[in-house]
């Protein structure tokens, strides 16, 4: 391939001094008529930039191999050709934070019927992972059966177990100390709800709906047929002992 347009060298957090070399005006040999199948004659040519990664180590300690990667733009910068091998890194994060919110967080549990509540649906459960985020450091991990990781970067699944133990701990700035009291928080120039009003005024007499003058009703009958022929038993026994 020649010399390459492109030489980047940097040093990296998780897998140490990294080199990055990029070609552009590469073109992949197409050998497959698969995405091509309504395309008559020879397969096109389609240029690009070809990178190519190295680095000295990886974090699970196996040997690193050199990483090909194809860009489908030609003419790409220095710092475009660094954003693009640290994107394809990133990659896994993106999965994993879609899997997330897909199986734990339910972002494709519900049946929506407009693109407006499925963006608002999508808004809330951003919200609701950057809250996960923000918690970290006060969760306590509570999977002893997993791998342990580093208390300040616990995973947002993680969090979310633990995120019940932090309601206890946590004050609340919507309840006051005191009951509201509306003479007392009310301007001292009104004259019906001044402290002086409210210490005269009386309560109003509980009001209920059920009138003593009013007789019960009758209980209904019976369906039984036993019960039945005791009520009438008792009624010819009442109208015999009232005629004598």
């Amino acid at each position: 391939m020649g010399e390459p347009d492109i030489t980047l060298e940097t040093t990296t957090r998780l897998y140490g001094p990294a080199l990055i070399r990029a070609w552009d005006r590469l073109h992949p040999k197409l050998t497959s008529r698969t995405a091509w199948t309504g395309h008559t004659g020879d397969l096109p040519i389609l240029d690009g930039t070809v990178i190519l990664l190295q680095v000295e180590r990886l974090p699970s300690g196996a040997i690193p191999k050199p990483v090909w990667l194809w860009h489908s733009e030609t003419g790409l910068t220095a710092i475009e050709v660094d954003l693009a091998w640290q994107a394809f890194l990133r990659r896994f994060d993106i999965e994993h934070t879609f899997r997330m919110l897909e199986q734990t967080l339910g972002w494709t549990t519900p049946k929506l019927r407009s693109p407006e509540a499925a963006d608002r649906w999508t808004w809330l459960l951003l919200a609701a992972y950057t809250r996960l985020r923000l918690a970290r450091d006060l969760t306590v991990d509570l999977g002893p059966r997993e791998k342990s990781r580093p208390a300040q970067r616990p995973s947002p699944s993680r969090v979310r177990r633990g995120f019940r133990n932090l309601r206890p701990q946590l004050a609340c700035p919507a309840v006051s100390r005191n009951p509201p009291c509306p003479a007392r928080d009310a301007p001292q120039d009104c004259p019906t709800t001044s402290p002086r009003h409210a210490m005269t005024s009386t309560p109003s007499p509980v009001r209920t709906n059920r009138n003593p003058n009013t007789a019960r009703r009758p209980s209904r009958p019976t369906r039984d047929p036993v019960e039945q022929v005791k009520t009438r038993a008792s009624a010819v026994r009442t109208d015999r002992s009232q005629t004598r």
